[in-house]
Order: C-alpha cells, then structure tokens, then sequence
C-alpha cells in the first residue's frame, strides 16, 4: 500500500488566501491591561483571536 505524500502549502499562498479572506483590526490599551488579558487568555488556554472573534461576533448579531 502506499503512502501518501505531504504537501506543504506555501507561506505565500497562504498570505495571499488571508489577504482575500480577512481584514485586520488594530487598537491600543494600557500595557498593564494587555499583560493581563494575555496571561488569563493563557491560563484558559484560549486564543487572543477567538476572544476578539467571538466579542465581534456578538456585538454584530445585537446591533445587526
């Protein structure tokens, strides 16, 4: 039987898909808060992203 081959997508295919696929968001706070938000997101094991993600998502769906 025979294996099948991994393929490794290319950093700049993947650049371009995000490039076409999402949008950035940036903001400033106060380090102290950031340096906290950071270790809890840490602690409980979840992405910064997801908890951007999942904030946005909410506030579109109630003010849709």
């Amino acid at each position: 039987m025979e294996e099948k081959r991994k393929t490794v997508t290319s950093t700049e295919v993947k650049r371009r898909y995000n490039q076409k696929v999402y949008s950035q968001i940036s903001f400033s706070a106060p380090k102290e808060l950031v340096e906290e938000f950071r270790g809890i997101c840490r602690n409980i094991g979840i992405s910064q992203a997801s908890v951007f993600k999942k904030f946005i998502a909410d506030f579109v769906e109630k003010y849709r």
